[in-house]
């Protein structure tokens, strides 16, 4: 039985781990500044900050108690704290650097919560958030809605490319809108290895994210057709194989 950061780390965890050093990396931070991750998740971002800067210059938040009881254990000394991106509980100008990951397209008010970002920025500190490329880039998300697409009619609609605030014109603006200046995006790819294709396919049967949620909403033998169009559209043999994820991250210095 999977709690769900076992569950997160088992199926978006393979590649957001990786992506975290990318995300840091744009933030331009040097030991001594304080930094902020804001929607943690079970941390794999709050573990590249806290590699970096030390646990008591990190902090984090995220809406769902279960991460942020998982984010509390796993980093001992980094503030964790229950809290959407549209209500931080940190003061004005509080960090150097404010960054997010995977999270911006799914604010529940993403100017708000980018707003929120810039405020516990210092200026001349950046704001930094990643996002995934839904529409091409992502192989393992794009390849399942196209296959949940052809399946079911459900599919298209909660395909995740239909989503707002996950393309390079849609982040640029978004930034731009909070009022944060020099505003850049550049693409960041990863990859991620899988024993099997049946490796693959637990961390959907695992509810994880939308793509989850929809897999397990499915009766057994559409979930059956689902998998086998999925399993055809990836290629994939029962050997180990590889997927690359591209994002998008997006700068700004306040």
């Amino acid at each position: 039985m999977f709690d769900a950061a076992d569950a997160y780390d088992r199926h978006m965890g393979r590649y957001s781990g990786v992506l975290a050093a990318q995300v840091v990396g744009a933030a331009l931070l040097a030991p001594g500044d304080r930094a902020l991750d804001v929607g943690c998740g079970p941390g794999p971002l709050t573990r590249e900050l806290v590699a970096l800067l030390g646990a008591e210059q990190v902090a984090a938040v995220d809406p769902s108690p279960a991460f942020v009881a998982a984010c509390r254990t796993r980093f001992p000394g980094a503030r964790i704290e229950q809290a959407g991106a549209e209500a931080l509980p940190f003061a004005d100008a509080e960090f150097d650097a404010v960054l997010s990951q995977l999270v911006v397209n799914f604010m529940a008010d993403a100017p708000a919560g980018v707003a929120e970002m810039k405020r516990v920025t210092r200026p001349g500190g950046r704001v930094v958030a990643a996002v995934w490329d839904y529409s091409a880039g992502m192989t393992m998300l794009r390849r399942f809605w196209d296959a949940a697409a052809a399946t079911s009619p459900a599919g298209e609609a909660q395909d995740e490319r239909n989503m707002r605030f996950a393309t390079p014109l849609e982040l640029t603006d978004l930034w731009s809108a909070a009022g944060l200046v020099g505003v850049a995006v550049q693409s960041a790819l990863v990859t991620s290895g899988y024993e099997d294709f049946a490796d693959l396919w637990r961390g959907f049967e695992l509810g994880v994210g939308p793509a989850g949620a929809y897999t397990v909403s499915l009766a057994l033998p559409d979930r059956d057709r689902l998998r086998d169009e999925y399993r055809r559209r990836l290629n994939v043999g029962d050997g180990p194989f590889e997927l690359t994820a591209r994002a998008w991250l997006v700068i700004g210095t306040r």
